[in-house]
């Protein structure tokens, strides 16, 4: 990328005539000067120059930014530009005429420049020169050049684009100011800045365009959609209208015989059936008066035999509950031997342990008494050894002497002194070498003594050491293997635990939810008690389903809401069709009519399927509210049942509340009746009706529930039933506890001896340690006098060397009489004796002295083991007395365990007995039950048959009068017999004249069966010759059915083909709308799909260009505030991140920024400080402008409120970054930024001139 070399001005703002700034091959140049020099003009020049309109340009007009001369305070400004003075001494731009007065007039031209322009000159990445001026006018006009040639605005920017050079996003230009304006902007506000430098706010007013044309296409669409379906729908219609009228003629004669044939059947066989029922009415009659008789006297016997049973039975439940009591008993003290016994067994261990451990150390004993006594052995023949040499020594001494005769002796004492004159220096010398070997050859001996009784004092603690360390060892893997012993053991007792706990929790919860529901069961048991009116009128419509085939049953029983909570509501649209009985067709619900009058069994409702008149549902209801929805959506119910249904629900809806039912009926003014969740009505005439009302209707519904309810107790029950007692997994957890409790015992003596051979090892360890540097500290001397003492011999011998020379020399005449070869031989005849002597004494005081040192260490061990043995004793002699007390205890509780076992087996062998007693009584019970129950049977068997035949018989003959009435009023024409009364005859309301208040009285149902009743004829008398035989054989369903099947198809043929004479007419009408309205509905559909495909590229090429910049700037952002607030003590820096509100469609929604000092807590930005601000706006400012970056990047006083610390961050910052590519221009006052740059332009004002002036300066000449 290029760079700005320099920028040239002539006469703008504050700089008057022709000015260079030249920046050079500079990649940071600072622009520094005091205030009011004019440096921020510098800023306005290059933002003049590059077309940034002249509001941020701290002027109000553009003609404000060609300079203008100064003017005193005391002249007046003209129309026309000049000025005025007010007083004598008042001048003009310094200028004063030549004998210093100003003006005759006191006026004078200004004479300030009518034009101003800015020239930046511009190397691109080719090394070329381009030349950008802007030239103003004081009359606000505008010219663009590039190279000296005239461009238009447009041409102008786009050249600036073309080196990157964004005019609109402003991203390399920082005016004063607009960093704590960044800093505080909205989320809104960073939006749209982000908008502006991706260029997508461009496309904002296409996208708002293009949105509202969509959703204007999408309604127009829609619109035209309905009105076609409406169209299509009065088609359909008028087509089936026109078909249905060219065959209703025809049909009607085939309908009207089809009647008569099914009348005649029925009639034919409605007689049959009443006079054979007659008869078998009156042999049933017989039959049960007999059966009466014997029944009384199996009842006596059965109450009889119930009292016996429960006598039995309630001893039985005494002796159980005794023996579960004794069960819990032994079970409480077989728990309690566990513990015992196992407790007996690890003391018993422990003392075997104990008893075993004594034998070892008694051995110990054993062998250190039988050292000390064979070491005073050996020292008693050491000592008496010494004695017999002794007094042998003293007579081989004698034995072997030789004496001197007395003129020898003399002269052996003069030669003697003689010799000691001359070598009385050497003598003395020898002498005492000889006494001080002597004495060292002691110290020696004794010091060899001392290392070799160390040496094996030392070597029999290494022995001992090793034989504690095995037996710790072995004493460390019983700790081990028991410790895993103990863990085994707690593993299966958490286990077993657990298993109980969670068996416990089963139990608990199958309790809790078998006691729910009992509590639900017993509810609705309660609700379920129905008055006496609910319970006649279920047996009656039980009755008529048997009789009538055609009858389906209650609306209430037909159906069922699809939810609880809509149960009240259901039944409230329901209303007084709950109880209404559906029916296949109309001729049924008038025999059920005639049957209900006959048998006078109240009233009730009936909807005939197929007969029955319903309004078509209006479907846009279903779209209205999301808390409505259509009344017969709400309920399950079979579908051939629908047209009932629709007529019962019609168009009612259900509302979730009253706001939404009153949005329903009345703001949309729908013409429905709507019905709330909690029963409250709006009806169609707009009166409400709400409050508390009956629900015993929507409980009716519970009846399944309550079967489902039963299902769920009896699964409980069994589930109950099947979970595995408790009471064995106590006992296993106690025996496994007892097991635990023994295992720790013997973990804990184990580790207890562990510690003793812990201490015995450390003991025999400091006492190894002492004899080692006993051994080490005696060997070093005993070497050391060694030497000593060899050292001492070597300078003994030259000693007597010296003087074995002279005694040669002096004692050679006396040596030869004598008959010895020197005088040393002599005197060693007479002194190796000594010596030997002296030699023998030492070995024995040597041996004396190693056998008291054996004798007094087996002492000390022979006492350290007694010890051992006397506490092992003492802790053997308490497990015994433990084991003597477990075992009195455990032989207690077994006694006492044998008694109970005792007296359960006595209560066991009491229980079967009367369990056998009470089985046999049982078995009487059940026999003398079965013998009543047979009996009951046989009557009841009776009273039903009389009952369902007199029903029978009643129900034809209330038929065959229907049958005769219909007829009548309906003028249909059944063939009679020849002296048959005519229908005419035929009373209409004979039948049905009846006591109102019969209804209301209770008869005995039994009396009622027995006595007969009467069946009206009328005197009508029926020719049944045309009907064939075929129909006169059979009175099955199917016959009927295929009968009214042929009537009601006719009917309904008849009925659907009702003509129309319009519908031609209409039709035609209509299909010509039809036409017209598709040719609407697919320009409508072209354009929606025009306008969404146009709003979805457009909306697609913002969202692209937003989440490219969006994605940039919230990647860099994070490094660019780290680099700006790291510093040596801070190496991390800050944290600083971008959020973004909306995911689907960013620029419609915030942005949030974020920035979190080094080591202080998350805040929002209005809480940060002026310096913290800055630099979190700087952070953003960077990272804008490293999207899409221009080649130079202009700050004017961003530093004004930072510190020393943050401008050299800024600083550093700068100097990182500057470079080919990236060139920055910065306007500053402080000194730790511009003191880093590589050049310096200095403004300042020339007051003379009246105008801003600058200075170049090259600083890298200097770094």
């Amino acid at each position: 990328m290029g760079k700005l070399i320099r920028l040239e001005l002539y006469n703008f703002k504050s700089y008057k005539g022709h000015h260079t700034l030249l920046l050079g091959d500079s990649y940071f140049t600072s622009i520094i000067g005091p205030n009011g020099s004019g440096k921020s003009n510098s800023m306005d020049a290059i933002s003049f120059v590059l077309g940034i309109k002249s509001s941020h340009l701290r002027s109000a007009h553009l003609r404000d930014l060609v300079f203008r001369g100064r003017v005193l305070r005391t002249s007046k400004i003209n129309g026309d530009g000049s000025a005025t003075t007010n007083g004598a001494s008042g001048h003009m731009n310094d200028e004063v005429g030549p004998d210093g007065e100003p003006g005759q007039n006191g006026t004078q031209e200004r004479n300030d420049p009518k034009s101003a322009w800015v020239m930046a000159v511009y190397e691109d990445d080719a090394g070329d020169e381009q030349l950008w001026k802007r030239t103003i006018t004081n009359q606000g006009a505008s010219e663009y050049r590039i190279n000296d040639r005239v461009v238009t605005a447009q041409q102008y920017n786009e050249a600036l684009e073309s080196e990157n050079i964004l005019i609109k996003a402003r991203n390399f230009l920082v005016f004063q100011g607009d960093v704590e304006a960044i800093a505080s902007q909205s989320p809104r506000d960073l939006t749209r800045l982000i908008e502006q430098i991706s260029g997508s706010l461009e496309h904002k007013a296409e996208y708002e365009r293009l949105k509202e044309a969509q959703e204007e296409a999408l309604e127009n669409q829609n619109f035209t959609l309905h009105r076609r379906r409406g169209i299509n729908s009065e088609i359909k219609q008028y087509t089936d209208q026109k078909n249905e009228a060219d065959n209703y003629a025809k049909k009607a004669d085939e309908r009207d015989q089809a009647i008569v044939t099914h009348i005649l059947w029925k009639l034919y066989h409605f007689q049959r059936v009443i006079e054979e029922s007659g008869a078998e009415i009156q042999r049933h009659q017989e039959e049960l008066k007999e059966q009466r008789r014997g029944i009384e006297k199996y009842d006596k016997a059965l109450e009889e035999a119930k009292k016996d049973q429960a006598k039995v039975g309630r001893e039985v439940s005494k002796f159980e509950k005794n023996i579960k009591q004794k069960e819990k008993d032994i079970e409480a003290k077989e728990n309690s031997l566990v513990p015992i016994a196992e407790k007996i067994d690890i003391t018993d261990k422990n003392l075997k342990k104990c008893n075993t451990r004594i034998s070892g150390i008694s051995k110990e004993r054993d062998t250190h008494s039988t050292n000390i006594k064979h070491s005073a052995k050996d020292l008693k023949v050491v000592e008496k050894a010494q004695g017999q040499w002794e007094s042998d020594f003293r007579k081989l001494a004698e034995q072997e002497g030789c004496e001197l005769s007395e003129g020898d002796l003399q002269r052996y004492n003069v030669l003697k002194e003689d010799v000691s004159k001359r070598t009385s220096g050497d003598q003395i010398k020898v002498d005492n070498f000889t006494r001080q070997q002597k004495a060292d050859d002691e110290t020696v001996k004794s010091l060899k003594s001392k290392v070799d009784t160390a040496e094996w004092q030392a070597q029999k603690l290494c022995d001992e050491l090793d034989e504690i360390g095995e037996r710790k060892e072995s004493v460390n893997d019983q700790v081990k293997e028991t410790t895993e012993d103990i863990n085994n053991k707690k593993k299966i007792f958490n286990e077993h635990t657990s298993e109980r706990l969670r068996l416990a929790q089963l139990r608990t919860e199958k309790d809790e939810k078998l006691q729910e529901v009992l509590t639900k069961l017993l509810e609705a048991e309660d609700r379920r008690k129905q008055n006496e009116k609910d319970v006649r009128l279920k047996s009656t419509v039980a009755d008529m389903k048997r009789i009538f085939p055609g009858v389906r049953g209650r609306v209430s029983e037909l159906c069922k809401p699809v939810e609880k909570r809509y149960q009240t509501a259901v039944s409230t649209v329901l209303g007084r069709n709950f109880d209404a009985v559906i029916v296949d067709n109309e001729r049924t619900a008038i025999d059920c009519i005639q049957y209900l009058r006959e048998q006078r069994r109240g009233q009730a409702t009936f909807i005939p399927l197929d007969t029955i008149q319903f309004t078509a549902l209006n479907s846009n209801l279903k779209s209205q509210h999301r808390g409505c929805r259509m009344a017969l959506d709400t309920i399950n119910y079979e579908r051939s049942l629908e047209r009932a249904f629709s007529y019962v629900c019609g168009n009612a809806v259900i509302c979730d509340d009253l706001a939404v039912a009153k949005n329903i009926c009345w703001e949309k003014r729908n013409d429905v009746k709507a019905v709330t969740l909690d029963g409250s009505i709006i009806h169609k005439g707009g009166n409400m009706t709400g409050g508390q009302g009956n629900k015993q209707d929507s409980r009716r519904w519970e009846d399944t529930e309550v079967e489902n309810l039963r299902k769920l107790q009896e699964k409980l029950v069994s589930e109950l039933a099947a979970l595995p007692e408790s009471r064995r997994g106590v006992s296993e957890e106690e025996v496994l506890r007892g097991e635990l409790t023994g295992l720790e015992q013997k973990l804990t003596y184990l580790k207890e001896e562990a510690k003793t051979y812990d201490r015995n090892q450390s003991s025999k360890q400091k006492e190894l340690s002492h004899a080692r540097q006993e051994l080490a500290a005696a060997k070093p001397k005993y070497e050391e006098k060694l030497r000593e003492l060899q050292d001492l011999e070597s300078t003994l011998k030259e000693y007597q060397d010296a003087v074995s020379e002279v005694q040669d020399e002096i004692f050679a005449a006396f040596c030869r009489r004598l008959g010895y070869n020197n005088i040393r031989a002599y005197e060693v005849q007479q002194g190796s004796l000594q010596q030997e002597g002296a030699q023998k004494k030492l070995e024995f005081s040597t041996q004396r002295s190693r056998l008291e040192s054996r004798i007094k260490y087996e002492q000390q061990q022979l006492q350290e083991t007694r010890s051992r043995i006397k506490v092992l004793e003492d802790r053997a002699r308490q497990d015994e007395f433990l084991i003597k007390e477990l075992q009195a205890e455990h032989e207690s509780t077994q006694n006492e365990l044998d008694t109970l076992s005792v007296e359960f087996d006595q209560l066991t062998e009491q229980l079967e007995q009367n369990k056998v007693k009470h089985q046999q009584k049982s078995e009487k019970v059940a026999e003398q039950r079965r013998e009543v129950q047979k009996r009951s049977n046989n009557v009841d068997g009776i009273l039903k048959a009389i009952a369902g035949l007199e029903a029978d018989r009643q129900l034809n003959a209330s038929s065959r009068y229907t049958l005769f009435r219909r007829c009548k009023l309906e003028d249909i024409n059944i063939p009679l017999e020849a002296d048959s009364k005519g229908l005419d005859q035929l009373p209409l309301d004979g039948i049905l004249q009846t006591d109102p208040d019969a209804m209301e009285v209770d008869e005995d149902q039994e009396a009622s069966i027995l006595r007969p009743s009467e069946v009206q004829g009328y005197g009508i008398e029926l020719d049944f010759d045309d009907l064939d035989e075929d129909l006169k054989e059979s009175d099955e369903d199917k016959i009927d059915t295929e009968l009214q099947d042929r009537v009601k198809a006719l009917n309904i043929e008849l009925e659907n083909m009702a003509p129309n004479m319009r519908a031609v007419e209409r039709l035609g009408v209509v299909q010509d709308r039809l036409k017209t309205t598709d040719r609407d509905f697919e320009d409508a559909r072209k354009r929606a799909k025009r306008a969404k495909d146009d709003f979805q590229s457009v909306k697609e090429q913002r969202f692209e260009l937003f989440s490219k910049a969006f994605s940039h700037i919230s990647e860099q952002i994070g490094p660019i505030y780290k680099d700006l607030t790291r510093d040596s003590s801070l190496p991390m820096g800050g944290q600083a991140y971008l959020d973004m509100e909306d995911g689907d469609e960013p620029y419609l929604d915030g942005i949030k920024y974020h920035a979190m000092p080094p080591l202080k807590r998350f805040r929002d930005m209005e809480h940060l400080s002026g310096g913290e601000k800055t630099m979190a706006a700087l952070a953003l400012l960077f990272a804008v402008h490293s999207y899409q970056p221009s080649p130079f990047f202009v700050l004017d006083e961003v530093d004004a409120a930072l510190d020393n610390a943050n401008v050299a961050k800024i600083a550093n910052y700068i100097r990182e970054h500057a470079g080919p590519g990236m060139q920055f221009i910065v306007i500053s006052l402080k000194t730790g930024l511009f003191q880093g740059s590589e050049g310096l332009v200095g403004i300042y004002r020339d007051q003379g001139a009246n105008s801003s002036k600058a200075l170049t300066l090259d600083l890298r000449k200097y770094q």
